[in-house]
């Protein structure tokens, strides 16, 4: 079964990979570490390891057998582009997005720079993917803007930013090629604040390039307090999703066999 998302702007979840490392400072409250900790040692756990970073190849076919149409984040509890990851298996996560044609995939990454270069070598047949969205975590200057650079260079058909948590003014913002933009400022224990003004300068560029904006959050230590209305109002902005009929759950079943059989599966799991 997937797991059904309380993330606002996806359905679902699918987490082939689970764990991650910290790499700038929009990682210093990462829920998904927080989460995941809570289960260190619990023998038979999916978290059981914590997060520490590990493939998990059984789950790999899991959205070619779902039974309705979703938008799916990829990779909510890691980083698809880890450097741990290798080439092969991102490959094979990819290959199952392309075959599981009538989902939308969403891809998020603090790594664009290996996304950059994967996306023009080995997962080239995957940038042509419509059903698949490319994006990149935006937290500041230093480190979000530069990703913003790597992802303009991918040829791919949805490319998006998470610009979240949001924890200073980024100023002007180069949007051209950006299909979509999410904003949401930090949430749980020690969440930084974010400044009304840091949002609405992010807004008025939307407007002006004509990019769908999303507003997630507010955050704070209880987001559900502050809730996601900017100016009186919800901003749900999406690309367009594709509408394509699943193919009989036979058909399904049958192509995730084969895919089993396509994907090395005892060389891509860790120990």
């Amino acid at each position: 079964m997937s797991i059904q998302s309380e993330i606002e702007w996806t359905d679902a979840t699918w987490n082939p990979v689970r764990g991650c490392t910290k790499i700038s400072p929009g990682c210093k409250h990462c829920y998904a570490e927080t989460f995941a900790e809570r289960f260190r040692g619990v023998p038979g756990h999916p978290y059981e390891r914590g997060f520490d970073l590990r493939l998990v190849p059984e789950k790999l076919n899991e959205p070619l057998l779902w039974s309705r149409p979703k938008m799916v984040f990829v990779n909510s509890m890691s980083d698809l582009f880890h450097v741990e990851v290798p080439d092969e298996y991102i490959v094979a996560v990819a290959r199952v997005m392309e075959a599981a044609y009538w989902h939308t995939f969403q891809v998020l990454t603090k790594r664009a720079d290996r996304l950059r270069r994967l996306l023009d070598n080995e997962l080239r047949f995957a940038s042509a993917l419509k059903n698949v969205w490319w994006g990149v975590s935006v937290e500041d200057t230093k480190h979000g803007l530069p990703r913003i650079e790597h992802l303009r260079g991918v040829n791919c058909a949805v490319r998006f930013l998470s610009v979240e948590p949001l924890l200073e003014d980024i100023g002007e913002i180069n949007l051209t090629g950006i299909d979509w933009v999410i904003v949401g400022g930090e949430s749980g224990p020690g969440a930084r604040k974010m400044e009304l003004k840091w949002v609405d300068n992010i807004l008025r560029q939307c407007r002006k390039a004509a990019v769908p904006f999303f507003f997630k959050q507010w955050g704070g230590v209880q987001k559900k307090t502050l809730g996601r209305k900017l100016h009186g109002r919800t901003y749900d902005g999406m690309p367009p999703r594709l509408l394509i009929p699943m193919p009989p759950k036979i058909d399904r079943i049958a192509h995730a066999e084969r895919l089993s059989g396509f994907f090395p599966l005892s060389a891509l799991a860790t120990t």
